[in-house]
């Protein structure tokens, strides 16, 4: 059966004038457009597409990739407000509806909103909406401490950064633990710092430890060499010096040191390290 709203591997039934049909099971076709059809395309080959609904809400194919699918958050841009609500750009030749119930607030043309990306069931056609904290949290989070995850930064808080784990969960990157620019609506990886006994997710930015200081490692030899096998950081230095040069915390500097240390390929002075 055709997933709608999501990608599709469907055989070529038919050329038309105007496109092909594809087979979609069940004496069901679905046009694919002359403008995606390739003239190397024969009957019966299988093609990669993306099935919605059109604007006289016929189902439609595509080979255009758009921003999210059905199941997914993106960070969309509102191109037009109507009476019906909100219409955003998700890289389609039609927009997707976020209805006016759907908006915590009243969307705005030319901003941008993270949105959840599901098909209507009365209707079944593939809309929006912004209120999120109803697609989220909705199963019981089973991560493992140190597992990695994919997350899209939601806000800033206070605290730190609301971010939303596997289009799954809510979780929470702290402000002290984030040693790099991020932006609302961005796609990074994280992994699992610790789940409460209230199920609150916390997590830290970036790869597991072990490959952070491998990398950090690696940077702190590279960042030595280019300055005669030397540099003015050491156990002593200040937090915000190591943060400010390196974009790590004083934690993970110290761990990558004690790395180099134990392979013997620096050594400790009182001014700083030097490459061995």
């Amino acid at each position: 059966m055709v997933e709608i709203g999501k990608y599709n591997k469907l055989p070529i039934l038919k050329f038309v004038d105007f496109g092909a049909y594809l087979d979609a099971g069940n004496g069901i076709e679905i046009l694919l457009p002359l403008r995606y059809v390739d003239d190397n395309m024969s009957i019966g080959d299988e093609v990669d597409v993306f099935i919605y609904n059109d604007s006289e809400d016929r189902l439609v194919a595509v080979t255009d990739t758009p921003i999210g699918v059905v199941g997914e958050f993106a960070f969309l841009k509102v191109s037009q407000v109507n009476s019906i609500g909100a219409f955003l750009d998700w890289g389609l030749p039609k927009d997707l509806l976020v209805p006016f119930r759907e908006q915590k607030v009243r969307m705005e043309k030319g901003r941008y909103y993270l949105v959840y990306i599901y098909l209507d069931d009365n209707t079944k056609r593939i809309v929006a909406s912004a209120k999120l904290d109803k697609f989220l949290d909705n199963t019981i989070a089973k991560y493992e401490i140190g597992e990695t995850v994919d997350i899209i930064i939601n806000k800033r808080t206070d605290l730190g950064y609301k971010v939303i784990i596997n289009n799954l969960h809510w979780g929470m990157i702290y402000h002290n633990e984030i040693f790099t620019d991020i932006n609302i609506g961005e796609h990074h990886t994280a992994h699992v710092k610790s789940v409460r006994d209230d199920g609150k997710i916390d997590l830290v930015l970036g790869a597991k430890c072990k490959e952070r200081t491998n990398s950090l490692s690696d940077s702190l030899l590279e960042y030595m060499c280019e300055r005669d096998n030397f540099m003015p950081f050491n156990d002593s230095s200040s937090p915000e010096d190591i943060r400010n040069t390196f974009n790590c915390s004083k934690k993970d500097f110290k761990k990558a040191i004690g790395h180099l240390l134990k392979k013997d390929k620096i050594a400790i002075t009182d001014n700083g390290t030097i490459i061995k």
